[in-house]
């Protein structure tokens, strides 16, 4: 396996505490494998990760595109925080060949799977803004999206979250998702809807957003990245 000093030279960034570094690339079939492994796998990171990076790329369009309405950032960050996306970044970087997993996982070409993938680069993430702060975590998702982010906000990225649910759970499933409204918050003028999307009475995801479209639109984002995660993970 390669020197993890490499890695860092990859990402341009030196942690201080290499044990989150090492942790953040611990796959769950290593530490079933391997119990007695103190730091454990790296699934906290990878949560704390894909928080992480959706605020890095919120604040980022935010910042660089004032005159885009909620609506258009929405779909250009579902675009660049996608697994299949952080997927692609990490297989430019060779991340894959930094992961620690199981005997039967590697086997099944798990350095290579997207899920894997995408989850070790969020954890990663997290493990950089642990160890070095909001600002160096910042700078080094921005720089390692780089190919991504000019390709994703020089056009229009034309994904329509909720017919791409509809049609996957009509194939995969035979039944079509439904949204509900449970919860309103702010004045009138300024409403904010918080919606939930049901499969098969269950919740597959939650969005927020100032109208009820956009609200649909983050819950059918969000229900899409589970099934995607659930179906190859």
């Amino acid at each position: 396996m390669p020197d993890i000093v490499d890695l860092q030279k990859t990402l341009g960034v030196t942690l201080k505490k290499l044990a989150l570094l090492e942790q953040a690339l611990v796959h769950s079939s290593y530490v079933n494998e391997n119990p007695d492994l103190v730091s454990g796998h790296n699934e906290r990171l990878e949560f704390l990760g894909d928080a992480v990076l959706d605020f890095i790329v919120a604040d980022k369009l935010y910042r660089d595109f004032p005159d885009l309405a909620e609506g258009e950032m929405t779909k250009l960050r579902a675009a660049l925080v996608r697994r299949d996306t952080l997927a692609r970044v990490a297989r430019a970087i060779g991340l894959g060949n930094f992961l620690y997993m199981g005997k039967g996982e590697e086997t099944s070409g798990g350095r290579g799977k997207t899920p894997n993938l995408a989850g070790a680069l969020e954890s990663v993430i997290a493990a950089v803004y642990l160890d070095r702060g909001a600002k160096t975590a910042g700078d080094m998702v921005i720089r390692l999206l780089g190919g991504e982010w000019e390709k994703v906000t020089s056009q229009d990225t034309g994904t329509d979250y909720k017919s791409e649910l509809q049609e996957l759970a009509q194939s995969r499933f035979r039944l079509m998702p439904s949204y509900h409204i449970v919860a309103e918050s702010g004045p009138d003028h300024d409403k904010t809807f918080t919606v939930e999307v049901i499969l098969n009475a269950e919740t597959l995801g939650r969005g927020m957003g100032k109208s009820k479209k956009l609200a649909e639109t983050e819950a059918a984002r969000a229900a899409l990245k589970k099934l995607e995660q659930d179906f190859t993970g």
